[in-house]
């Protein structure tokens, strides 16, 4: 027990007491309420400020009531208390001392306990009127037991003129409104690191330079006498870069600060799991994680945050992350506690709404979903067994786009713990266009959500389309792989579509292209395709158009042995692999888990045999890696409905996107299984652990990731 505490103390970064003197108030508390809300939220300069305990003989030192550190600091804000300065300071009656307005905000979210030690105050610094409901309070329809209003009902009841009433009940009790259009206006002079998407005369950019095509033919050359079927030919799509800077001394990287790089702006909306599975060390690290995303969003990014336990409460409208705008949001997420059922459904909604609502639209808006738990009024989850439930009914029409209006707002779905329901949250995404994350342990939630963020941040590209069309007017399209994104191949078999959607700075994306070949008696090449990509430049908003050279096939009369690209050949096995996963699953899902196991054991096989293989091909060497973790998941029953179906389903997310998820070690810098990681998503990693480390310098936190388009050059 001793080893999980310190385990939960250093992933915290804090030095909490964990034991506290038992009174009569406080002998029942359990123990996991005493972490729940604890307060875990860092100001600006975080980043810099080391959060490592320090070590003793006897372990992790745990903070004293008295301690000097305590009384110097405020524990809710982390910044340091002077006497004088401007600040009145409250000291409780356990002796910690916080900034006034902080511990006041802190209990007008219905926090009675010390944030530091969880003692049960009977003298409380906020005196909160009597809570009497107002006219129409019933028609909002929030349970009386539901977490947020059971912060509220242990307040004492107090005179009915208390100045603070009005901003209480606003916060905590007053009806929300019918349309969510209250959103703070955009910032109309952006800063430089958040242009609008108005703003055409961005100095130094060029969106025509913003996507760059490359393609490869399964073979260089081919008989010209003969005709081939199911010839392939990868298109490869690259996303411009961002400024990536090394350490002239190594390869450190240097964290860059937001205002080096130019990039759209972000509508962020967080959708929360607060219910009573939460309670205790979740929810104390799901603060500091959402801390660290408040933290390293711009001033013109704007977020609001969702909480759902029985029902859902929007806790702030989209707002923009100002100095302000931060200290509100991170007071808001601080009051948080736990308690009540699981209702993703109702999250979703009210997140979508958000969305929907908004006056101001920027550039880029994404949800974010955690939970930890399995939704228990929308969807029934009685068992393995029962027939497949349609988590379309989790998602709102307008986010899956069943409305053919042209909206949908990808959702990132985090399922936290053994306990969630990975093939929901896993739905949810797909549909949405989002991402799965399976956050396996605990301490890894604020990186899992840095990977993510750092993705959304540095979006360079938006709705794109990739067009093929055949040049010969004997060649016809075959079949367009493309994952999970959209395709089609038109009647005439001449031309086809992918819709792309957004991409993230450096990020790749490789579709394999099937066409026939035909014998060649006349000329000593082949014309087969031409690659046009299509796509809105969110700095800008201007549509840019970018064509590729005509794909060219050598047709000599006497061809030698055919040398595949190892371009192809590597996608192949990505496509291989994904579907080996799917196959498995589904396997596994109707009770066959060693006929699942051995459909990957049979990939990992042929992928060995491959001319990746023989070439050591990190992407190959990546997914046998994935492919074995996956088996050993699949050792029993218990083990893949604790750990292996999200696994797998994490893995099969980035595969079929093409884009970062975090699952097992993935967010580890010596993992393998680091897919598509890009390096704005590696630098906002290493942003994170050194925050968890306490130094930024540490130098297992910043590996660069490699990228599996472009190998890399040997020193």
């Amino acid at each position: 027990m001793g080893n999980k505490w310190r385990k939960a103390k250093l992933a915290l970064g804090l030095n909490l007491c964990v034991y506290v003197p038992r009174t009569l108030d406080d002998s029942a508390t359990p123990s996991s309420e005493r972490l729940s809300d604890a307060a875990l939220l860092s100001p600006k300069n975080w980043d810099s400020r080391p959060m490592t305990p320090t070590p003793s003989s006897h372990g992790l030192r745990f903070a004293r009531s008295g301690s000097k550190s305590s009384k110097q600091t405020c524990s809710i804000c982390l910044t340091k208390m002077k006497q004088g300065d401007g600040h009145a300071i409250f000291t409780a009656e356990c002796s910690h001392s916080f900034h006034f307005h902080c511990i006041s905000s802190n209990v007008k979210h219905g926090n009675q306990l010390c944030p530091v030690c969880r003692a049960k105050w009977k003298e409380i610094p906020f005196l909160a009127p009597t809570l009497d409901p107002l006219p129409g309070r019933a028609s909002v329809g929030w349970p009386q037991t539901d977490a947020l209003m059971t912060m509220v009902h242990r307040l004492p009841p107090l005179p009915r003129r208390d100045l603070n009433r009005r901003h209480l009940l606003s916060l905590l009790q007053a009806p929300e409104p019918s349309v969510f259009d209250d959103d703070e206006s955009l910032d109309l002079q952006p800063a430089s690191s958040e242009r609008s998407s108005g703003n055409k005369n961005v100095a130094g950019h060029n969106p025509a330079k913003t996507v760059e095509i490359k393609t490869y033919p399964e073979v260089s050359a081919a008989s010209c006498s003969n005709s081939y079927d199911n010839f392939t030919v990868l298109v490869h799509i690259k996303a411009a870069s961002t400024v990536a800077r090394l350490n002239p001394r190594g390869n450190q990287a240097i964290l860059p600060q937001p205002s080096q790089t130019p990039r759209a702006p972000v509508d962020l909306v967080t959708v929360l799991d607060i219910s009573g599975s939460m309670a205790g060390t979740k929810l104390a690290l799901l603060k500091r994680a959402m801390g660290f995303v408040i933290q390293n969003l711009g001033s013109n990014d704007r977020l609001s945050v969702i909480a759902f336990s029985s029902t859902a409460r929007r806790l702030f409208p989209l707002r923009r992350m100002s100095d302000t705008g931060r200290q509100h949001a991170l007071q808001a997420v601080n009051s948080l506690v736990a308690n009540g059922g699981t209702n993703i459904a109702e999250g979703l909604r009210k997140g979508a709404k958000v969305m929907e609502d908004r006056r101001e639209k920027n550039p880029v808006a994404s949800i974010i979903l955690l939970s930890d738990g399995q939704d228990t009024y929308t969807v029934s989850g009685n068992g393995g067994n029962q027939s497949q439930p349609n988590y379309q009914l989790l998602l709102p029409l307008s986010i899956h786009g069943g409305d053919n209006a042209g909206f949908q707002i990808p959702v990132h779905a985090f399922g936290f713990g053994a306990d969630h329901d990975a093939s929901s949250m896993h739905s949810i995404s797909e549909i949405s266009g989002g991402t799965f994350s399976f956050i396996e342990t605990e301490a890894v939630i604020q990186d899992a959500f840095a990977q993510c963020i750092g993705g959304l941040l540095s979006v360079v590209v938006q709705e794109l389309q990739v067009g093929v069309e055949c040049m010969h007017p004997s060649v016809h399209l075959g079949s367009l792989k493309a994952g999970s994104y959209p395709s089609r191949v038109m009647a005439d078999a001449r031309s086809g579509f992918i819709d792309v959607g957004d991409l993230y700075a450096d990020e790749e994306r490789d579709f394999l292209v099937s066409v026939n070949v035909p014998a060649e008696s006349s000329r000593n090449q082949t014309s087969l395709l031409k690659v046009r990509c299509a796509y809105r430049d969110p700095l800008t908003n201007e549509m840019a158009t970018l064509e590729s050279e005509e794909i060219k096939l050598e047709r000599p009369e006497i061809s030698g042995e055919a040398i595949v690209s190892i371009e192809v050949d590597r996608q192949r096995n990505r496509f291989q692999a994904a579907e080996a996963m799917s196959l498995a699953r589904t396997t596994a899902e109707r009770g066959d888990l060693a006929g699942a196991a051995s459909i990957l054991e049979n990939c990992r096989m042929l992928l060995s045999e491959t001319v990746s293989a023989k070439f050591h091909d990190r992407l190959c060497i990546a997914l046998d890696a994935e492919l074995k973790e996956m088996q050993e998941r699949m050792a029993s029953r218990h083990v893949y409905e604790a750990s292996g179906r999200a696994y797998i389903l994490s893995g099969l997310s980035s595969h079929s996107w093409q884009r970062a998820t975090a699952r097992g070690d993935s967010t580890d810098g010596s993992s393998l299984v680091q897919s598509y990681q890009t390096p704005s998503m590696t630098e906002m990693l290493a942003r994170s652990q050194a925050t968890l480390l306490g130094s930024p310098s540490t130098q297992r936190l910043v590996q660069p990731s490699w990228s599996f388009g472009s190998q890399p050059k040997p020193r």
